[in-house]
């Protein structure tokens, strides 16, 4: 009795099947359950289950970033070493136009990488306000020290050491300072608050 039940059932199971599948059946077939939705009461009780990463420690002047270049082998630690706010000019010539004024960086580029850094780096560089406002360089002479060079050509393990001077709006809150290599064309770029 209990094998010709047995029997009937798989004969009915095999019948079911063609049938089944013809109909589409098997793109119905669910392996695992959906879980059930989440009231909204649910949600708003509901704790994350680890705290959110801390938010990264920006860094400041005297800090140093290690950055890399578009091409193979280049990569510089830069640090700025002083921030000048407002910068002034080294004689009477140098002077911001009206309604602006001076702010200066001086960065020390070492290349730690295995590539000659060929580059203006003031062309890499700009300052950004507590509006938005970004701001590129100028070249100007000012009473801090000697301006980085326009033409940098640094073999690794050496650096370049200057001013890099921007011409910002008088009310302007300068707040960070940005850098690229590549003549700021490079994907990385490093950022130092000022404020």
């Amino acid at each position: 009795m209990i094998r010709m039940r047995t029997a009937i059932a798989t004969a009915a199971a095999i019948a079911v099947l063609p049938f089944t599948a013809a109909c589409g059946g098997q793109d119905e077939v669910t392996t695992k359950p959906n879980p059930p939705a989440a009231s909204k009461a649910d949600k708003a009780d509901a704790k994350p289950s680890k705290a959110a990463p801390a938010k990264p420690k920006a860094a400041k002047i005297g800090d140093t970033i290690t950055i890399k270049g578009s091409e193979d082998g280049e990569q510089l630690d830069v640090t700025i070493k002083k921030w000048i706010d407002p910068a002034k000019g080294a004689d009477e010539f140098f002077v911001p136009a009206d309604g602006q004024r001076w702010v200066a960086a001086q960065f020390e580029l070492v290349n730690t990488g295995t590539a000659v850094y060929a580059d203006s780096p003031s062309n890499g560089a700009q300052v950004a306000d507590s509006e938005g406002q970004r701001f590129g360089t100028t070249f100007a002479d000012i009473t801090a020290g000697p301006s980085m060079t326009s033409d940098a050509q640094v073999p690794p393990g050496e650096k370049a050491l200057g001013y890099v001077v921007f011409e910002v709006p008088d009310g302007s809150k300068i707040t960070s300072v940005q850098f690229a290599m590549n003549s700021g064309f490079a994907d990385q770029t490093a950022q130092w608050s000022v404020s």
